[in-house]
């Protein structure tokens, strides 16, 4: 595994797993476990996820010491729009059964909310309870907004990022202010829509020749390129296979030629919603 150090000096693990909608089949929990096995040590979960009980109880079964573990959550809408983060946080700590967690994000850049919820979140790094803050789904102009009140950085902003997003203007505001950038969806597609969309970019001739360079699949070529530019990356599967397969990506690396033939691939197309107008 390796590592980045974010702007509060924490040590976040470059490949993590994603939860969203882990929990609701029977063999999730047997997923997770397949994940530390494998070697993961990050999870990306949220409140509004639904699952942040589920992941606390699969960290205590796991048998993993808590500091060798990297735990994000996320603070909901419905939250932000209650004005209610601090509450918000305690009940996600509560249902995590954790003291702390190592970062907290705000999920989305509600409108007229996010720079309060921002202000409410440096209170609670201050606190201790949360070693990083940070923003997910944040264009340039949310960035914008919130460098106008921020005393603290934000360490992350987590966005839809993969070879037919590439987001490189958005990688560069970041880049500038010392936020590191993690991608969701990574593989260009999320288990509940988009499927088309997942396979054909798994299938791409770019990416499965690069692959077979290296002995490797599109997927894993994927998680490289993020891995090569900096970008934390946090795949979902809840297939033991997968999971061990997206975690195999640390015995090679990507030529500068081979990531600008990814980032040639681009057509700023999504596959979630577009943080311009979300409605929920």
């Amino acid at each position: 595994m390796q590592h980045i150090i974010l702007n509060t000096g924490a040590k976040m693990p470059m490949l993590g797993l994603g939860v969203y909608k882990i929990g609701e089949n029977a063999g999730d929990m047997t997923a997770m476990q397949a994940a530390f096995d494998a070697g993961y040590r990050s999870l990306d979960t949220a409140a509004a996820y639904d699952n942040e009980q589920l992941i606390g109880e699969a960290v205590r079964k796991s048998g993993i010491n808590r500091s060798e573990l990297f735990i994000t959550t996320k603070l909901s809408n419905p939250a932000q729009r209650s004005r209610d983060v601090e509450g918000a946080f305690a009940q996600s700590l509560a249902d995590l059964g954790m003291d702390y967690v190592d970062l907290y994000l705000i999920h989305w850049p509600v409108a007229e909310c996010y720079v309060d919820s921002w202000l409410a979140m440096e209170k609670i790094y201050k606190s201790g309870r949360a070693k990083a803050i940070g923003v997910s789904n944040f264009q340039d102009y949310h960035i914008a907004q919130l460098k106008k009140v921020w005393s603290i950085t934000p360490a992350i902003n987590q966005i839809e990022l993969h070879p037919r997003l590439t987001q490189k203007p958005l990688l560069e505001i970041c880049k500038a202010e010392g936020i590191t950038s993690q991608s969701w969806s990574p593989l260009g597609g999320r288990a509940d829509k988009d499927s088309d969309f997942k396979e054909n970019l798994l299938t791409n001739p770019v990416l499965t020749q690069i692959g077979e360079k290296y002995g490797k699949t599109a997927a894993q070529v994927i998680l490289r390129w993020n891995i090569d530019q900096g970008i934390v990356a946090i795949p979902k599967s809840v297939t033991p296979s997968r999971i061990q397969a997206n975690i195999d990506i640390f015995d090679f690396a990507l030529t500068q030629a081979e990531v600008q033939e990814i980032d040639a691939l681009n057509k700023n197309e999504r596959t979630g919603p577009n943080p311009d107008n979300f409605d929920f």
